[in-house]
């Protein structure tokens, strides 16, 4: 598979075997590890998330096994996940309090599933007394005001960020539904590009020295392939389905920060080109051509205003 021939004969070619699966483990080549003792402890990889364990671990053997998975990797990556496949804990309990004390045990570990949930809604709440619907953000003028909504907001993010580690973790647990939670994230972008056009001028503005932590919001299956899916099962609809299914293609694109800046062009070609391909397989070539001439023109517009 990776073109790869090592041996175990000597420790040269151990070594060499070693630093290769490490190597491919940081690079995302290898998704899933099966190991006994090596790579459990002295290993560091940031994008490993989670770790499941059916072995008897204790005291700083648990430790460094665990501490596999906690490495922060940015904000999406806030903690680890251990799945474990024989009660551990006591262990667990037990390795925290000799290497820290009794008291870091609620700190090294999160809390359970349903303390976020409800610190989620509860702070819903709160958000929803400023904007009880979407549209209600548009009517927010004042900084101080977007100032507590982007905070809001961005409290709501992260507890979120924290609920999708746990693999039990329902959305339909929570007091809005995904739409209404993405339309609110198109409406807080919103006021980050505001603030972020406007900081070249020379009005001071208070939401200037915020950190939007635009890293909670961004997902890796967002992107165009993720886009180029969805237009296919748009260009076998019709009716009702078809305007269903673009609102919720542009909605996707609006609450993304990246994809944003390419709305204009997506909803361009779902206009223009999208019902001209006679074959549906044949979208993402023609996505990449039209992509192509739009950059063509846009190099060319740019060189004759320079």
């Amino acid at each position: 598979m990776y073109g790869t021939a090592f041996s175990t004969k000597d420790s040269t070619s151990f070594y060499n075997y070693y630093n290769d699966i490490a190597k491919k483990v940081k690079e995302r080549q290898i998704d899933i590890l099966l190991v006994v003792n090596m790579f459990l402890t002295g290993f560091d990889s940031k994008t490993l998330n989670t770790l499941y364990v059916d072995k008897n671990l204790r005291y700083h053997g648990l430790i460094q096994a665990f501490s596999r998975t906690n490495r922060i990797l940015d904000e999406k990556k806030s903690a680890g996940n251990i799945v474990c496949f024989r009660n551990l804990k006591k262990n667990t309990d037990e390795a925290i309090t000799l290497f820290s004390n009794k008291e870091a045990i609620d700190v090294v570990l999160l809390e359970p599933l349903e303390e976020y949930i409800k610190r989620f809604n509860e702070t819903l709440r709160n958000f929803l007394k400023l904007a009880p619907r979407v549209e209600f953000v548009d009517d927010i003028v004042s900084e101080e005001e977007q100032l507590k909504f982007v905070q809001l907001f961005r409290e709501l993010l992260r507890i979120k960020n924290t609920l999708m580690t746990f693999s039990d973790f329902d959305p339909k647990s929570l007091l809005i539904d995904e739409q209404t939670f993405e339309d609110y994230k198109s409406k807080y972008l919103d006021i980050y590009e505001k603030v972020k056009q406007e900081s070249s001028k020379e009005k001071v503005s208070i939401l200037e020295d915020v950190d939007f932590e635009l890293e909670l919001i961004r997902r890796d299956e967002i992107n165009i392939d993720y886009i180029l899916a969805l237009l296919a099962n748009l260009y076998g609809a019709s009716g009702e389905g078809k305007s269903k299914q673009k609102k919720t293609i542009m909605d996707i694109v609006q609450s993304d920060p990246v994809l944003r800046s390419k709305r204009e062009l997506i909803e361009k070609f779902i206009e223009e080109n999208l019902g001209g391909i006679k074959n549906g397989d044949d979208i993402a070539s023609e996505f990449e051509k039209f992509m192509q001439i739009q950059k063509n023109e846009y190099f060319i517009r740019l060189c004759e205003e320079e």
